[in-house]
């Protein structure tokens, strides 16, 4: 058996396994990638583990780390207050402000997965105080940040034009640009409906509580209303504190909640204007908040997602043995040489599409684009559309909790069951990768043949 087809095989005996049984995919991912890449691929251990996602492994312990301090000292619960009031507390809106502010992130230049690193966890945590479907808000966050990916300022767009640059093709920036934010914006605005955004309240909750509070005596218990009603509360909270269960009128900043508001504008201004490592400058913001504020930061590591550590290590480092093997280029290379292009087209789409849901996109693309190289230069495929279709495959996918951006979604999900919403965004990246390529091809492709 050829190590291509060996290393593909076992992908999908991982697959099978990891869903028959109650075995963490990544445990599953390390001892296939020991096996395969030593009996088929002939890798030595060093190199099996030179395909370690350690960048990954350090954003997604550090923004988790980091968060944690931040929910335990009640910033997140005042960041959450202050979403709520600048909508005029229509919950309804916030799903959309949340893909606007990721679009416009990765638009202006910074890297998608540092813009939901920023920007997911806020979300997630608004969804669990608000009862919003944790799928609605992790998915308008990863595609608000993949629509506004492609602008020519962008990281992924700069790569992808100076990728169809170098192979001699005639490319659009502003088709690519806008093709990307469209298509995402579509995909959301479908998303909202089939996760309940429409039927979200519209209401203000400081005007809902401010009333009350200030009618109660201090130290009585008052009932609190919302979605299915919650436990009574104390009415008069510490100065600066902001109540988890609503909202009212204390929402000045204590010491703790200023220095770690701070530090999060020091992680997205260092991450995102100076392109330092998100996880590295998390980390260290979250160690300098421990170190001046030691009590913050109790149980903060417990809360760190472990499993999600090693289901994505284990995975995307079995992922390193299969790109090792060949198995990409052999698929690739099989595709493009085909004498029908339109066919060869939707099946590069899908290469890019599959393969980019457990690895990296940049690279992706930057492997892809010239594969279709062959396909257009017969002429019979518009460029800007294919250039599209494919930068579109290769990162709509990367909703994947096999990615960076869905592994943060993942990994900054509370109030729910973990596994069990991990099995939700693994069903939502499979119908994704089987439609999202497809549609993108009819959408950019096809009319261009008409």
């Amino acid at each position: 058996m050829s190590a291509q087809i060996a290393s593909i095989l076992g992908l999908v005996v991982m697959f099978v396994v990891a869903t028959a049984l109650p075995i963490n995919m990544g445990a599953l991912g390390f001892a296939a990638a020991f096996l395969v890449g030593q009996v088929f691929v002939g890798m030595s251990a060093t190199q099996i583990l030179a395909g370690f996602p350690g960048d990954l492994f350090v954003t997604l312990v550090g923004i988790t780390y980091l968060f944690a301090i931040a929910q335990n000292n009640g910033t997140v619960d005042w960041l959450v207050h202050y979403a709520v009031r600048l909508v005029g507390g229509r919950i309804s809106v916030i799903p959309w402000v949340m893909f606007a502010v990721s679009a416009v992130l990765t638009a202006i230049g910074a890297v998608s997965p540092g813009a939901v690193a920023i920007i997911a966890p806020i979300a997630l945590r608004f969804a669990a105080r608000y009862r919003i479907h944790p799928m609605l808000m992790g998915l308008m966050v990863v595609h608000g940040a993949q629509g506004g990916g492609f602008s020519p300022i962008s990281i992924y767009g700069g790569i992808t034009n100076q990728v169809v640059k170098n192979a001699g093709l005639p490319g659009d920036e502003i088709v690519l640009f806008l093709s990307s934010l469209a298509f995402n914006a579509a995909v959301a605005l479908v998303i909202f409906f089939v996760f309940g955004g429409h039927r979200l309240p519209v209401r203000r909750p400081s005007e809902d509580f401010e009333g009350l509070v200030d009618a109660v005596p201090a130290g009585a218990s008052v009932p609190v209303s919302g979605h299915g009603g919650t436990p009574a509360r104390p009415a008069a909270p510490r100065p600066g504190a902001v109540h988890r269960e609503g909202e009212d009128h204390h929402v000045a900043l204590d010491r703790e909640q200023a220095l770690t508001l701070t530090g999060l504008v020091v992680l997205a201004v260092a991450s995102l204007a100076f392109n330092l490592n998100v996880g590295l400058v998390a980390m260290s913001v979250a160690v300098v908040l421990a170190l001046v504020c030691p009590r913050g930061q109790k149980g903060a590591v417990d809360k760190i997602s472990w499993s999600t550590v090693l289901l994505i290590g284990g995975v995307i480092t079995y992922i390193g043995v299969l790109q090792k093997a060949g198995a990409v280029d052999y698929v690739g290379g099989g595709v493009s040489t085909m004498a029908a292009p339109l066919l060869g087209a939707l099946l590069l789409c899908y290469v890019a599409g599959v393969v980019s849901a457990f690895a990296s996109s940049v690279a992706v693309l930057g492997a892809t684009i010239p594969l279709a190289v062959p396909l257009l230069m017969q002429g019979h495929l518009g460029v800007p559309g294919m250039v599209a279709a494919i930068a579109i495959s290769t990162t709509i996918v990367d909703v994947s909790p096999f990615s960076t951006n869905g592994a943060l979604v993942v990994a900054n999900a509370h109030g729910i069951d973990r596994d069990a919403f991990f099995r939700q965004m693994l069903i939502y990246s499979g119908i994704v990768v089987l439609v999202g390529p497809l549609l993108a091809w009819l959408a950019l492709v096809v009319p261009g043949l008409l």
